[in-house]
């Protein structure tokens, strides 16, 4: 079964963007911890051709080992948590699911 990877990109409301990032990061270090499955879980900053962190987008890059592990990844109650506590911080999100060539 082929890996998969989840890529995220939140639509940040101005002023939250520290809050956001931050947020994020905490749960992607509880996710890293708590998930054997889960294998990569970065926060990425969104920049401009000069380096300058665009506020207004943040995204997510998930990898996991497989499609299962990618379900049980929604089944964890803190995803919940934390999926409610970011609602007020963005305007919306788009994802897509990708599967990982091999190594």
């Amino acid at each position: 079964m082929p890996k998969i990877a989840l890529i995220v990109e939140f639509e940040v409301r101005p002023g939250c963007h520290a809050a956001l990032r931050e947020l994020m990061r905490a749960h992607a270090a509880a996710c890293l911890a708590e998930e054997t499955g889960l294998e990569r879980f970065d926060v990425l900053e969104v920049v401009d051709a000069e380096g300058r962190t665009d506020e207004s987008r943040l995204m997510l890059y998930e990898v996991f080992a497989d499609a299962a592990a990618r379900q049980a990844h929604w089944g964890y109650p803190r995803h919940e948590a934390t999926k409610a506590a970011f609602a007020p911080l963005i305007f919306g999100r788009s994802s897509r699911l990708c599967h990982l060539g091999p190594d």
